[in-house]
């Protein structure tokens, strides 16, 4: 799935986890990634986390990192905020969702297989 897709209207009744690319800005030795998960699953999720690949301009992977974005309850949105050390914001040109090694939901594949990416600035954010 990519960013480019439309997000889930909330009457619809297609099962789907949203992850959205919120914000990313700049730490003293570091960049703050912040994201906006919807449950649209039918089922809460318990505990997901994924493996994002960061691209530089060069389309070169600079950092592979496993974020756990916790417990996402049905039909719920969350926002998670996290720091990333030793990363330059204005150096990412693009998030790739690589894995999702924990999914403690519906089922073991729901967190990849239902996944819906988009972004909100201009770095694109691929599933």
């Amino acid at each position: 799935m990519s960013q480019t897709q439309s997000p889930v209207s909330p009457g619809s009744t297609e099962q789907v986890l949203e992850v959205e690319l919120n914000a990313l800005g700049q730490l003293q030795n570091g960049c703050a990634a912040t994201f906006v998960l919807t449950n649209r699953l039918g089922a809460p999720i318990r505990k997901v986390s994924y493996e994002l690949a960061f691209f530089n301009d060069k389309n070169v992977v600079d950092k592979i990192t496993t974020i756990d974005f916790g417990e996402i309850p049905q039909d719920k949105t969350r926002v998670r905020k996290f720091n990333l050390p030793n990363v330059t914001c204005a150096g990412v040109k693009r998030i790739v969702v690589n894995d999702a090694p924990a999914c403690d939901g519906p089922s073991a594949r729901a967190c990849l297989d239902m996944l819906r990416t988009r972004s909100q600035v201009s770095v694109p954010f691929e599933g």
